[in-house]
């Protein structure tokens, strides 16, 4: 337990000090490709929020989802590309393949969607290729590029709000 803590502290620390070097740079790319990291930890309507992409004309072959847990039994299966605290090394590293390809993978649009700080969470969206990042006021503000003050579990508020300004931004 004890342990548990103080990886938490120092990744955290390490991931903190990495983003005060974040360089904002602008885009004027239209949104074709989205990332979804979810922390599954609160929030199960993962399918539901992956159709609201749809019906706002993103393809579904074009969005991308990775969860958050943060346990994860012995025998679970998963349909999409899973992590937890586990996966995450003492120097704020991350060796899963599935979580690397997912941060090298340059998407149009990266959703953070999870607003309590993890230190996993974190990393995994700062290191993130994404060229867009939209997420929750409640998390480090150096770390998304556009923020929408709702409740998580509330993803209609969310995704309605989302498309309004992208439509605004002239992102679709």
């Amino acid at each position: 337990m004890f342990l548990k803590y103080l990886k938490n502290f120092f990744t955290k620390k390490i991931v903190k000090k990495s983003l005060s070097n974040v360089k904002h740079v602008s885009s004027n790319n239209i949104i074709k490709t989205v990332g979804i990291i979810f922390d599954e930890s609160y929030f199960y309507e993962r399918a539901a929020l992956i159709q609201e992409l749809v019906q706002n004309e993103i393809q579904e072959k074009d969005v991308k989802v990775l969860v958050f847990k943060d346990k994860i039994k012995k025998n679970e299966v998963f349909d999409y590309p899973t992590f937890s605290p586990k996966d995450l090394s003492w120097t704020a590293t991350i060796d899963k393949p599935e979580v690397n390809d997912f941060m090298a993978q340059e998407f149009d649009l990266l959703i953070n969607y999870y607003d309590l700080e993890k230190v996993p969470l974190l990393l995994v969206s700062h290191q993130s290729k994404a060229s867009f990042k939209v997420g929750f006021p409640s998390i480090d503000k150096r770390l998304n590029h556009f923020m929408i003050s709702t409740n998580a579990e509330n993803y209609k508020v969310f995704m309605d709000e989302l498309f309004k300004y992208l439509k605004i931004l002239n992102k679709i």
